[in-house]
């Protein structure tokens, strides 16, 4: 579980980053979770958009992945999801402590 500072600097980061996978009509599948779980492997934290012709809304997906991910919901705005799950093997980013 992170801590409300160690969420900040997580949205800092994530403030200049492109969207890496999209949901659409599609909705969630096997196939999105797997892309999902290796980008969080490799990079940690990522943007996901949600496009207008989603039948879900974006929070809802966001839940929705990040239980079958295990991963933190960083942020849920407007169309755009940012989540972050510590890596095993590529250990990029460094949280602040407390």
């Amino acid at each position: 579980m992170i801590n409300s500072k160690q969420r900040g600097y997580l949205r800092a980061l994530a403030n200049t980053m492109d969207a890496i996978l999209q949901v659409g009509k599609g909705r969630i599948n096997d196939n999105l979770i797997k892309h999902v779980n290796e980008a969080l492997e490799a990079r940690e934290l990522i943007k996901i958009t949600v496009l207008n012709n989603s039948a879900e809304s974006p929070s809802d997906i966001c839940g929705q992945i990040a239980v079958a991910t295990n991963a933190e919901t960083i942020q849920v705005i407007g169309k755009k999801i940012v989540l972050y799950r510590e890596s095993v093997e590529n250990k990029t980013i460094e949280l602040p402590r407390d």
